[in-house]
């Protein structure tokens, strides 16, 4: 498997790491562990997502956003701290959401052509278009499938498939591909926590909400009965697999351990290499301190 990672992936935001649970160094930890697995090969994307993809993705109203500091901050999450300049957030952690985004991008291109792939950023499901919340700036995947149809490597009438088993429901999935009828949506999520939006849950073709406190019997179950209902078809499957479906996660609510997510990442795997769809693995959230040991479990476990 390639597992794509840059050192620009890695979000050092110093003393505001006490305002938001996320880990940004855990990418550096992951590799650091996947280093000597004979199966992982790590990839670097070559360079950034040009600005010239983002912006032809985002709305003009969203184009200007993200260039202020305050919306940008009210999007990670964050108050909003006068004294701190928006060269500062963009160097520390716009830039490698970018990389993130360029590695979603080149880990789908290998995908397409037949290599298993995870990219250790990106799965951002909460941005889209026209907005940016929940720590999402930029929606990776609907970046990379707007420059896969411009680069010849997918056409606009190619089936889709996003799978997503983070914890939280992934609106701006939904409303990306709101009216695109190629992108099947399968989210797997806590529905007692953010984000509680009908309208783009209603917009996810095989919804598996769940009660907080879903421990890893049911949550399997649940997700082995979501993956049956897939059939064959798609040109390409994104797959958000964050790992704050954790019982050690602060965020998600859920009650799985390292060896339950490792076992959804191998579920979802082995299903779709059964109907032979080409898979990109995504970041997506995770924000206790077993998230890096998680995904480092879900790559070996589908990689071994």
């Amino acid at each position: 498997m390639k597992v794509f990672y840059h050192d620009n992936y890695n979000i050092d935001i110093g003393l505001l790491k006490f305002l938001h649970p996320f880990d940004g160094m855990k990418f550096g930890k992951v590799v650091a562990q996947l280093r000597h697995e004979k199966r992982v090969i790590i990839v670097e994307p070559v360079q950034c997502i040009p600005e010239t993809a983002v912006n032809t993705f985002l709305s003009s109203l969203t184009r200007r956003l993200v260039l202020r500091k305050r919306p940008v901050l009210e999007a990670l999450e964050a108050p909003y701290i006068p004294l701190l300049p928006y060269s500062w957030l963009d160097k520390r952690i716009l830039q490698p959401m970018r990389w993130g985004v360029a590695g979603t991008l080149a880990a789908s291109q290998t995908a397409l052509k037949g290599e298993d792939a995870w990219n250790l950023a990106g799965g951002y499901h909460h941005a889209d278009q026209h907005s940016m919340e929940g720590f999402c700036i930029y929606n990776d995947i609907g970046i990379s499938y707007q420059q896969l149809i411009a680069g010849g490597e997918l056409t606009a009438d190619d089936r889709i498939l996003i799978i997503d088993i983070d914890a939280h429901h992934g609106n701006g999935n939904a409303r990306t591909f709101y009216d695109n009828t190629n992108v099947t949506l399968l989210d797997v999520y806590n529905a007692d926590i953010y984000p509680n939006n009908p309208v783009s849950r209603r917009r996810v073709d095989i919804a598996v909400p769940l009660p907080s406190g879903t421990g890893s019997e049911l949550y399997l179950n649940k997700l082995t009965a979501a993956l049956d209902q897939l059939s064959g078809g798609y040109k390409l499957a994104f797959v958000v697999a964050g790992t704050d479906v954790l019982a050690t996660d602060p965020l998600g609510g859920l009650q799985l351990s390292v060896d339950d997510v490792a076992q959804s990442h191998k579920l979802v795997y082995q299903r779709l290499k059964a109907l032979n769809i080409p898979t990109v693995f995504l970041g997506g959230g995770g924000y206790g301190k077993e998230s890096a040991a998680a995904i480092v479990a879900g790559i070996k476990a589908i990689s071994g």
